[in-house]
């Protein structure tokens, strides 16, 4: 069982920049995937980022490349998503993921367990 903690969320401007954690409990966190989604209003969950359980691989959405990065610390149980050069777009709810093993976190279905999520607000 792992439970997932979100913080970093808020209000910023267009152009401007957050880094988003995410605590997780468990003794066993390095041997798990991590990912970040998001979901806008009216809209369905969608995959922003992914990392694998050494760090060594990172995944990203077309629309977050180049202005976001994904990154853990599995020594302090803790993922990361630093997000820069935000847009009104990026606007939503980002929840971070989890599932044991190589996987790779790139879609909703793939998700074992959730965070509650951490509001983002870009206003232009």
């Amino acid at each position: 069982q792992v439970q997932l903690v979100e913080s970093g969320g808020g209000l910023v401007q267009a152009g401007g920049s957050l880094r988003l954690s995410c605590a997780a409990s468990g003794r066993t966190f390095s041997s798990y995937a991590m990912g970040w989604f998001r979901q806008a209003p009216g809209k369905e969950r969608e995959f922003v980022a992914a990392i694998s359980w050494s760090g060594g691989r990172e995944y990203y959405a077309d629309s977050v490349k180049g202005r976001f990065t994904i990154s853990r610390d599995n020594a302090e149980n803790t993922v990361y998503l630093q997000m820069n050069s935000l847009k009104p777009e990026d606007t939503a709810v980002y929840y971070c993921a989890a599932r044991f093993g190589t996987v790779v976190l790139t879609t909703p279905t793939g998700v074992r367990y959730w965070g509650k999520g951490t509001l983002v607000t870009v206003s232009s």
